[in-house]
């Protein structure tokens, strides 16, 4: 509607500047004087008329001049339709000799101007009806079509062009499954080679992994590796509010992509489509499971595509139908995992092109000190190290910008800003000193990286420890000596200022030392008491209008047992934190100064601490830390 009124007011418009030019134009020329019949006779006969000019229904006089040289004056007189002016002169009595005394001339109207100035009175209000009447059937129209493009596919053929193209080169990392995908590329090159053998290249191929892994970037790598055209579309896009549009659509991407084939199919988050039928929801019509079927059966039917290959992506293949991942559809399953120490190394060099890297920067360190990370992760890491950089006005990104952009990552931004009290500052200390000391005086715990105090995100103050290398299982040793560092912070604030003085600081530690506890004994078997078996099913069944939940698949005996194990395994941590400390208290006591006096301590100073070879003395030298008060917050 919004659009028809604008098509109408433009031609509305325009039609009124015409008509207004026209009249402007025709009111710029002179008018000659109206007249009568028996004035025209009058003139005759007084022989004043010096010309008389006949046009349709109008007679123009041009009279004789009153002095020489000056205006002729015009009259213009109108007369009856199909009589001719010597018929009206003698009727109306004229003497035929004055009628040779002026010159005579019949014309006919003619010219674009006489032909708009007559006929747009008329024709204005039909242009105006068969505009109104044009632009309407056009939106009804633009609405039928959207109608009957429900049912068509919304998916989008990325272009392959030079800036756009990706190839296995911009992939850093995922050895295992660039190996796996370049199967698929050499199909799409020369499938002709397999069908030598009699070999069958997967249909379908299911990318698996966690959230900003590269399955995207991966499947755009394989299409820019074969040169195919490459449609990608959404699961989501698939549903609709009508039942069968799904299917529908599904049916015409497929389609598309047979015309272009060979091809690629993308489709991220299949999940939200190859959920597993039969779940209660929505009935047997569910328009989810109609789109599901169709997919099952355009993948491995009646009428195989030749030429396409469908890859899928999800962070979620425990929910997928087993139809779906049956051979013949997506039968080839490739696990992403989150890159090792050498593979971040590798992408924080990709994602560090076009940035003013520092080259005193040590990808090394950055990649120890981001276990977990993903390729999403670095790159993020590494922009809000620029947009840091830029907001201190540093042309480079040094290698403390991008360690205090980790921790911003981890823990949120610092909170400077936040008053604390000297008793809040020292109580803070003595808890990041807990875990510090602990952790490093015992074995099995990560080096620790960074104490500080300085508040971050949700917590107060924080102990950065990272690993030097990627572990692929923990033992049992290490989840002791974790927890036990966990622990450390409550053991020291119980050390230095007794029962009665213990403060909610301690409470994330106790939540992440009872998972622990509760993994350990429940799904590892690392308790002897309880023995080896997994406690609690953990499968997710769908109800409907209810929650996920753990089912108990063991005696309210057993339950007992299990939380006097967890007990035991808490107290035990607990005990060994408070050894390690009563053993280093002055070590510790070393570490509470130095914090206090310079909030953060780093890797290199803390380990001078720990082995006695930092100057104490020089914290008297330094300057204190400014304390913000309550004018500077403001």
């Amino acid at each position: 509607m919004k659009n028809l009124l604008k098509n109408f007011g433009i031609v509305f418009l325009f039609l009124i500047v015409v008509a207004a030019l026209l009249s402007t134009s025709a009111g710029e020329q002179s008018k000659p004087e109206q007249g009568s019949l028996n004035q025209v006779v009058q003139l005759i006969n007084e022989e004043k008329v010096e010309k008389i000019e006949s046009k349709g229904q109008t007679l123009l006089l041009t009279l004789k001049p009153e002095e020489e040289g000056g205006e002729a004056k015009q009259i213009e007189v109108k007369k009856e339709p199909g009589q001719s002016f010597t018929e009206i002169a003698s009727n109306l009595g004229v003497d035929k000799e004055k009628l040779s005394k002026f010159e005579y001339e019949v014309t006919e109207e003619s010219g674009a101007r006489f032909w708009i100035l007559s006929i747009l009175p008329y024709i204005f209000p039909v242009l105006l009806i068969i505009g109104l009447i044009y632009f309407m059937s056009r939106q009804v129209q633009g609405v039928n079509n959207k109608a009957m493009g429900f049912g068509q596919s919304g998916a989008k053929q990325a272009k392959q062009d030079d800036n756009n193209k990706k190839t296995f080169k911009d992939v850093a990392g995922c050895a295992e499954a660039k190996e796996e995908l370049n199967e698929v590329v050499d199909f799409l090159k020369d499938p002709k080679k397999f069908a030598d053998v009699g070999a069958k290249i997967p249909k379908g191929v299911l990318l698996m992994g966690a959230p900003g892994i590269g399955k995207t970037l991966l499947a755009r790598a394989v299409a820019g590796e074969a040169g195919v055209p490459f449609f990608h579309i959404s699961g989501s896009e698939f549903v609709e509010m009508f039942v069968g549009v799904g299917a529908s659509r599904v049916r015409d991407l497929f389609n598309k992509a047979k015309k272009a084939a060979p091809a690629i199919i993308f489709i991220d988050e299949i999940d939200a489509v190859g959920r597993k039928r039969g779940a209660g929801l929505g009935g047997s019509h569910d328009e989810r499971e109609q789109t599901l079927n169709q997919i099952l059966v355009e993948m491995d039917g009646f009428d195989p595509h030749i030429g396409v290959i469908v890859i899928g992506a999800t962070n979620r293949p425990d929910v997928l139908d087993q139809a779906l991942l049956r051979p013949g559809r997506f039968d080839r399953r490739i696990v992403i995992d989150k890159p090792d120490i050498k593979d971040r190394e590798a992408i924080l060099k990709v994602h560090a092109k076009g940035k003013p890297i520092a080259k005193s920067v040590s990808m090394r360190d950055i990649a120890e000190r981001t276990p977990g990370f993903t390729g999403a992760d670095l790159d993020n890491l590494l922009n809000e190290a620029a947009i840091m950089s830029v907001r201190k006005s540093m042309k480079e990104i040094d290698q403390d910008l991008i360690r205090e952009a980790i921790e911003k990552v981890l823990l949120g931004p610092e909170k400077r800003s936040r008053v604390m009290s000297d008793k809040d500052r020292e109580m803070t200390a003595y808890h990041e000193a807990g875990h510090a000391i602990v952790g490093h005086f015992l074995k099995n715990c990560d080096p620790v990286r960074k104490v500080s105090i300085i508040g971050r995100g949700m917590a107060g103050g924080y102990t950065l420890s990272m690993p030097t290398e990627d572990l692929n299982y923990k033992t049992l040793a290490q989840f002791k000596d974790e927890m036990a560092m966990a622990m450390g912070g409550y053991v020291a604030e119980r050390m230095i200022y007794g029962d009665d003085n213990l403060s909610t600081g301690p409470s994330s530690d106790l939540k992440k030392v009872t998972q622990l506890a509760t993994a350990m004994v429940k799904q590892y078997g690392m308790s002897d008491k309880v023995g080896p078996r997994t406690y609690g099913d953990n499968e997710e069944t769908i109800f409907l209008a209810q929650e996920i939940h753990d089912k108990k698949n063991y005696s309210e005996k057993v339950a007992e047992m299990i939380d006097e194990e967890i007990n035991r395994v808490i107290a035990d941590a607990k005990e060994k934190a408070k050894e390690v400390l009563h053993d280093k208290k002055a070590q510790m006591e070393d570490l509470v100064k130095v914090l206090l006096k310079k909030e953060t301590v780093e890797h290199e100073d803390f380990v001078a601490v720990m082995e006695g070879k930092f100057d104490m003395a020089s914290l008297d030298r330094e300057k204190e830390v400014p304390k913000p008060n309550k004018s500077e917050k403001k």
